[in-house]
């Protein structure tokens, strides 16, 4: 596996889930989304934003006035590393205690449940 990059922290999560949705974007603009659901001040924003690209989690765009973020990692790639940890950390290594808990938590659509018996089926046509 590659090398791993740190886990990002709630913040920064929050940071990368705005860029995985909107695309690149200035601070202004990523402060702005964040400010709609918390109180949250510019430079605070700008902060976590350095941060990340220390971290390797964001690339900075620095050819304009206004730098440009951009994801460096995938929403997949981080999902899986987060679900890998949580399942290592809090389930002792068990998926099956981990998809018990995620599917008793609310009630899911009947869609959703379909989706989980294909891929199911997919998992268990391989283990075969």
């Amino acid at each position: 596996m590659n090398q791993q990059r740190p886990k990002p922290t709630t913040a920064e999560l929050e940071i990368l889930s705005i860029l995985w949705e909107h695309g690149p974007a200035t601070v202004r603009a990523i402060h702005e989304i964040l400010s709609q659901g918390k109180e949250t001040g510019y430079t605070t924003t700008l902060k976590i934003l350095q941060k990340m690209a220390d971290k390797g989690l964001v690339t900075r765009d620095e050819s304009r006035r206004s730098h440009i973020y951009h994801a460096a990692i995938q929403a997949e790639q981080t999902q899986r590393q987060l679900i890998d940890d949580l399942v290592r950390q809090a389930f002792g290594g068990a998926t099956e205690k981990l998809v018990m808990q995620a599917l008793s938590l609310r009630k899911v659509p009947p869609a959703e449940i379909e989706s989980l018996r294909k891929l199911l089926d997919q998992l268990e046509e391989k283990s075969e």
